[in-house]
């Protein structure tokens, strides 16, 4: 079993109390969004959690607790952009906090565990492409060295976000100007050692030097655990999106980043009072069982398939 922590909210800048808890009593409660009465216990313990992908833009409240996950894999999918607090509301300053908690993460847990995402890329009037190309390598230059791949995506329209995108006066580029700009982004993350990939985009960038990523990625997974994983591609995500299967453990409404770009908060009115609900040793994330509640122990095991054979070794890209 994968588990994603979490596409849905950031744990590890908000709610690290409530995993580490969680990671020592071996369970947690996921409530299902499209059936709030139907509540998964499921078990996390080392023999069947294979691997644990964070997602978040600040894991500074994890770094003094990293040893408590000392029996777990684990990478992180860390968002670095160019953004102020007009799109990016909450989020902490980059140089002073992002950048410094970047470095510290990848010395302790190594670079290729540490993916920069400089995601979603978003154009608005103060937001250009230049404003972009110059926010990117400012932010590539101050990670040389700390990762090995940076991940980009584009800004999509949700009933969640359109309003705000709309005030924002986003616009799109043309594809052959976007595959340009794509173009110099994956020349600036080269000089200074990364890969490029992209995250759930329809467009083909191949030609401008990036490849379709996968988020949750069967090969790095594979690469750091040392064996094959028996796990297919993520069924619930777009037809894009290259991810396999994962389960996630956030909640939806509960992110305080306050990102405008953002598809997993219907309100921060939504997110305020879900995050009066928090409470770092309940089973649920900013929830407690209610009357008419059915809990029922989801059955997860181990996708560990055997050794890599020293020919798959041979072939593995991220070593």
């Amino acid at each position: 079993m994968i588990l994603s922590a979490s596409r849905r909210t950031d744990i590890p800048n908000f709610y690290a109390d409530w995993f580490f808890n969680r990671i020592k009593e071996g369970y947690v409660y996921v409530r299902n969004p499209l059936n709030p009465h139907q509540v998964s216990e499921i078990r996390i313990s080392p023999e069947t959690v294979d691997c644990i992908v964070f997602w978040t833009k600040n894991p500074s409240p994890m770094l003094p607790r990293l040893n408590e996950l000392k029996d777990y894999l684990y990478y992180f999918q860390f968002t670095v952009t160019g953004y102020e607090e007009d799109i990016e509301v909450n989020v902490p300053r980059k140089k002073e906090i992002a950048i410094p908690a970047f470095w510290r993460l990848s010395e302790k847990i190594g670079r290729e565990r540490v993916i920069w995402r400089y995601d979603p890329i978003l154009f608005t009037g103060k937001y250009t492409p230049a404003y972009h190309l110059w926010a990117f390598e400012q932010t590539a230059a101050a990670l040389r060295g700390y990762t090995r791949k940076c991940v980009i995506s584009f800004a999509d329209r949700y009933a969640k976000n359109k309003k705000a995108m709309d005030a924002l006066g986003a616009y799109d580029l043309e594809e052959e100007q976007l595959a340009g700009f794509a173009g110099q982004l994956c020349m600036i993350a080269r000089k200074n050692g990364m890969e490029t990939g992209s995250c759930a985009e329809e467009m083909n960038l191949e030609s401008s030097g990036i490849s379709h990523n996968c988020c949750i990625d069967k090969a790095l997974i594979e690469s750091l655990a040392g064996c094959r994983m028996d796990v297919g591609k993520d069924k619930n995500q777009r037809e894009a999106c290259g991810c396999v299967q994962s389960i996630d453990i956030g909640v939806y409404n509960t992110c305080k980043n306050g990102c405008v770009y953002c598809y997993a908060n219907h309100s921060m009115e939504s997110v305020v009072r879900n995050c009066a609900k928090y409470d770092p040793k309940a089973p649920l994330l900013c929830g407690t069982v209610m009357e008419g509640d059915k809990i029922t122990l989801r059955q997860v095991r181990s996708m560990k398939d055997g050794q890599l054979s020293l020919f798959d070794r041979s072939r593995e890209k991220y070593f």
